[in-house]
């Protein structure tokens, strides 16, 4: 089965457009055209579905997409052994993550990268919402949680420390707070689930922190919204230490309870799915995030 063919149609299958999976590899229309043909003649069933309108999978090229990206991710990784440690290093690269983390710190990080890696693509997928990683088709994804999903690989990045904190503003208005008891009847910039959560201490008390003892005027599912609200002074809120750390150390957000954090054993990881074979390209990348971004002790105190 010939790999350009199988390098075509999984682009085809990303963007749904043909010609511009074409254009990528340098292909005219007509040429990509009969090579995706060529290729359902070989597998016995249509692949894409074309109308004059639009281009879109088939049940057939559904199942079979995953194993396209298998075969030439092996064939990659075989060439990449032959050709030394950056070998591979070229492509596009699909990777996903939460909007926040990656404006505040993988945009700055772009030039240097590109710099170092001038053949490689980033096809960058960023927002704050839950995403598959499997049904995403991406090589890489940055997840924060507990690593509890058995069809995922993942190497650590960095701890995910959250703390609770406010404006001084807010402060001076309502009161510190010097115990968790003392948050209730308070304003909280909530989650969007509303679940209450745990607070555990340095000497392994808990207590609970819940939305529905606190007055929530304001619920929010983005990080960066979340920060700017509450430096505006909307109300205190539960916060990544990576998310508000440089606001903290300037005064402009307070660190609530310093002894408390949340107890929800969260850990910044970065992903991939257990079938997919490691490529070159994905093993870059995620090693230049882990030297630049992994051991910051500011976001785990």
């Amino acid at each position: 089965m010939d790999t350009d063919n199988l390098r075509l149609f999984v682009l085809a299958a990303e963007r749904l457009n043909i010609s511009a999976a074409g254009r990528e590899l340098g292909l005219a229309p007509a040429v990509a055209s009969a090579r995706l043909a060529k290729l359902e003649y070989e597998v016995g069933a249509e692949l894409l579905r074309r109308t004059t309108r639009k281009v879109s999978l088939s049940i057939e090229g559904s199942d079979f997409l995953p194993y396209a990206r298998e075969i030439l991710a092996q064939a990659d990784a075989a060439k990449a052994v032959l050709g030394g440690p950056d070998a591979g290093a070229k492509g596009t690269l699909r990777f996903a993550a939460p909007s926040s983390f990656a404006q505040l710190h993988i945009m700055p990080l772009l030039p240097q990268f590109h710099a170092q890696y001038p053949d490689l693509t980033l096809d960058l997928r960023l927002s704050d919402t839950r995403f598959d990683a499997i049904e995403g088709s991406f090589d890489l994804a940055l997840r924060s949680a507990p690593l509890t999903d058995s069809s995922l690989k993942g190497r650590k990045l960095a701890d995910d420390t959250r703390v609770l904190c406010a404006s001084p503003a807010y402060l001076e208005t309502h009161g510190i707070p010097a115990a968790p008891s003392d948050l209730v009847g308070h304003h909280l910039i909530a989650w969007s689930s509303l679940e209450p959560r745990e607070l555990i201490n340095s000497t392994g008390n808990i207590a609970i922190l819940s939305p529905a003892n606190m007055t929530c005027r304001t619920i929010l599912d983005d990080g960066d919204a979340q920060r700017e609200a509450t430096i505006a002074g909307a109300g205190l809120s539960m916060n990544s230490l990576w998310n508000v750390a440089h606001e903290i150390a300037t005064g402009r957000l307070i660190r609530l309870l310093p002894d408390w954090v949340m107890n929800d054993r969260s850990v910044l990881w970065l992903v991939y799915p257990r079938s997919n074979v490691l490529t070159p390209k994905t093993r870059i990348f995620m090693d230049f995030l882990i030297e630049h971004l992994g051991n910051r002790t500011e976001w785990t105190s």
